[in-house]
């Protein structure tokens, strides 16, 4: 099975500015991740953005939904920062995507020593070669259907909305 692996920023691919305290992008991270985790699966990894997503907008996340129509994978993962994951989630679903889609994000940095983000990583990509065809989050280690979730930013953490 073929993983497509899109990658679009957020806070699970940031680095850290010892001189001014700053988060920015430089590369990705996740091909180190996936070494870190002896990861064997056949994962096709893209670039599309490289972004927070509180500054993501209609036209990235059209880019996202093209990168997903025009991927061979029936299965993909994307990396996304957490604020506004849900955004792109309901972009993604409401297009009719026939595809298993997995969103995922970090709450700290990969490069932090208390990061969430390998294990969010293998925790969503285990979870993508199971899930049915749709679009869901995997965070906190929990899957949640795309309409059925929302950030809790007081907590630091994704819940259901309702239960179904």
């Amino acid at each position: 099975m073929q993983i497509k692996l899109l990658l679009t920023g957020g806070t699970i691919d940031k680095s850290y500015n010892e001189a001014n305290g700053e988060l920015y992008f430089t590369e990705s991270h996740i091909e180190e991740m996936l070494t870190l985790g002896r990861n064997r699966s056949a994962i096709n990894i893209q670039p599309v953005l490289f972004k927070d997503s509180l500054e993501m907008n209609h036209n990235d996340r059209q880019l996202v939904l093209n990168a997903c129509q025009n991927a061979a994978e029936e299965k993909i993962l994307i990396t996304h920062g957490t604020d506004t994951m849900v955004e792109t989630a309901r972009v993604l679903a409401e297009s009719g995507l026939n595809k298993t889609v997995v969103l995922l994000g970090a709450m700290v940095p990969f490069v932090f020593k208390h990061s969430d983000a390998l294990f969010n990583l293998g925790f969503a990509l285990a979870a993508l070669q199971t899930l049915p065809k749709g679009v869901y989050i995997a965070m906190n280690g929990q899957i949640f259907e795309w309409d059925n979730v929302r950030k809790n930013r007081e907590l630091g953490v994704f819940e259901r909305i309702a239960d179904k």
